[in-house]
């Protein structure tokens, strides 16, 4: 399919507390011994992630519904599930005038997809693209190879509440960190399925997994050495059936190179 050209890129519970009206003292006793038992805590409360010493892979993978060299590069991403690297599919929607709507297409990701191109000094964007560690990679495909390149900063993502996250950013001293860096949030679902009815994939049943389902940036900071910078995060309502990553990507704001990123899973 042809490339697009590029065009200027857009600005972008804690426990109640027990009210007893029983005057057995043991009663009370008992109720709170439940209360504070491990077990009486929600799964979100242990829902934690931190990140490793190597930077986490993070593969960006541009795509379409009505894209009809699409799908083999989605079966790919698919095939990376339990390979430690973070995976997320970018739906976008400039081909959706051929006669299908991507339903997972925002006009964000399109903008993001044209600031990653300019960085790549690529003269137009397309479908399907790879981009490894914020590098265009044409030649996508097969096992990630095992770099080991040390991460510059360190994250620690948790739950706080049901739809509600908190990450801790740290740079790792001693490994020359950019002077500053940028984040950004994604929400990501395994298991979309879809039989497209129009356009170049008129017929074919469509099966997404790190399906990019909210994009959010999170501002630029200056590198601290031992100081945790805090970010926090409101997620959409995740949709029941499928199973959802919360990712946090920290990158170099010049480069777009990842210094560190970690996905958490929590329980439902």
């Amino acid at each position: 399919m042809p490339a697009f050209s590029l065009s200027p890129l857009s600005p972008f519970s804690p426990f109640s507390p027990i009210r007893s009206f029983s005057r057995n003292h043991a009663l009370i006793t008992a109720t709170l011994l439940v209360a504070l038992t491990p077990g009486a805590f929600s799964a979100q409360a242990a829902c934690v992630a931190s990140s490793g010493p190597t930077i986490t892979p993070v593969i960006e993978l541009y795509t379409s519904e009505g894209c009809s060299s699409c799908p083999p590069a989605d079966r790919w991403a698919s095939s990376l599930k339990g390979t430690g690297a973070l995976v997320q599919a970018f739906h976008v929607g400039y081909w959706d005038y051929i006669g299908w709507i991507d339903r997972f297409a925002a006009p964000a990701h399109t903008s993001r997809q044209r600031e990653v191109a300019l960085r790549n000094n690529l003269r137009g964007i397309y479908t399907p693209q790879a981009v490894l560690n914020g590098k265009d990679w044409p030649r996508w495909g097969g096992r990630l190879a095992d770099t080991q390149e040390p991460a510059r900063v360190s994250i620690v993502l948790k739950q706080l509440a049901t739809d509600q996250f908190e990450a801790s950013v740290t740079s790792v001293p001693g490994l020359q960190a950019p002077p500053s860096w940028s984040a950004y949030w994604t929400i990501t679902e395994h298991g979309h399925a879809y039989r497209v009815q129009a356009g170049e994939n008129a017929g074919e049943l469509l099966k997404h997994d790190f399906v990019v389902r909210q994009y959010t940036q999170a501002g630029e900071y200056k590198a601290r050495e031992t100081v945790a910078q805090k970010l926090t995060f409101r997620s959409i309502a995740a949709t029941p059936g499928h199973e959802r990553q919360v990712n946090l990507v920290v990158v170099d704001p010049k480069t777009g190179q990842t210094l560190q990123a970690v996905s958490l899973q929590c329980a439902a």
